[in-house]
């Protein structure tokens, strides 16, 4: 029955990726995640507690939000049977993912500010929660290619490697499914303003989830650089930058994607990742191939693990 079980959950993590390259992600106000951040902006708002609460607010919602949002994963991981999981379990996961959604925002900003710099802007500006407003075109560029890279981790590596981590104890798609949440509170409410108070256990616990896939990750860009020759600049880029940009976790794989592409990542007034050796319409592909390339490595390795988990 192990195997079994691992097979199943191989196949599923296998199938989910190509979910997610073929439909990307639907816009519907009834996709589970656009119902979550609307329940996360529901009680997220500091107006609705006395500032004296919110601490407790944010705990209480925060650890009720991922329960919620997870039970009908745990559903179908402990009372499914191996036909409605191998099914359903695709579709689950991909859920908790967004790898060809992210390829499309970028391109969508790139193709923006080539024809109009404000479209370009505004463009930018649904992808990342800096002003976007009085950017260049390069720092408009770096905006959305830092998000590609940051989230390669958030978005990507961290919810199927929890898929592959918890589905030997039969709670895959559950343990995937709780990091998406505490990730999304994190992406609305970790930020130090108003929102301080009621964000900082959904920010602690984003920080707590995303440590190991950000060390993963970035060792298997490092790989990838290697095999490129570049491991050398990308290196360089992590000891020199991966802690310029604030929290623990972000700065890895952009400084390793910065350094082993020969980019510019600059947030003004905040921080500057890489040396620049090209630009950023000419990195951009090369940033693309290398969060193909390490989603994949990474989706092979712990596919292979899942099949002979016994």
């Amino acid at each position: 029955m192990a195997a079994e079980a691992g097979l199943a959950a191989g196949l599923v993590l296998a199938a989910a990726l190509g979910v997610d390259r073929l439909l990307g992600d639907p816009q519907s106000r009834l996709h589970p995640v656009a119902l979550l951040g609307r329940l996360i902006g529901w009680w997220g708002d500091p107006a609705r507690w006395d500032p004296r609460l919110q601490r407790t607010a944010g705990v209480v919602c925060g650890i009720g939000t991922a329960c919620l949002f997870a039970l009908p994963f745990l559903l179908v991981d402990r009372f499914a049977p191996l036909w409605a999981f191998l099914l359903a379990g695709p579709f689950l996961l991909k859920v908790t993912f967004a790898w060809r959604a992210l390829e499309e925002h970028a391109r969508a900003v790139e193709r923006a500010v080539q024809g109009d710099l404000g479209e370009g802007r505004r463009a930018a500006g649904r992808m990342v929660s800096r002003d976007t407003d009085a950017l260049s075109a390069e720092e408009t560029l770096s905006a959305a290619y830092e998000s590609v890279s940051e989230n390669l981790v958030d978005s990507i590596a961290a919810p199927l490697l929890f898929f592959a981590l918890f589905s030997p104890l039969g709670l895959g798609l559950t343990a995937a499914a709780s990091y998406r949440a505490f990730n999304t509170m994190d992406a609305m409410l970790g930020y130090r303003d108003h929102r301080a108070r009621i964000g900082w256990f959904s920010a602690r616990m984003d920080d707590l989830l995303t440590w190991i896939p950000a060390r993963v990750t970035g060792g298997v860009l490092l790989a990838w650089f290697w095999a490129k020759g570049r491991l050398g600049p990308a290196l360089s880029a992590l000891r020199a930058d991966a802690r310029r940009r604030p929290g623990l976790n972000g700065g890895i794989p952009m400084a390793i994607i910065a350094g082993g592409t020969g980019v510019r990542f600059r947030k003004p007034g905040v921080y500057t990742m890489g040396t620049g050796e090209k630009t950023l319409a000419e990195g951009g592909k090369e940033i693309i191939l290398a969060v193909r390339a390490a989603t994949l490595i990474l989706a092979v390795i712990l596919v292979a693990a899942l099949f002979l988990w016994v």
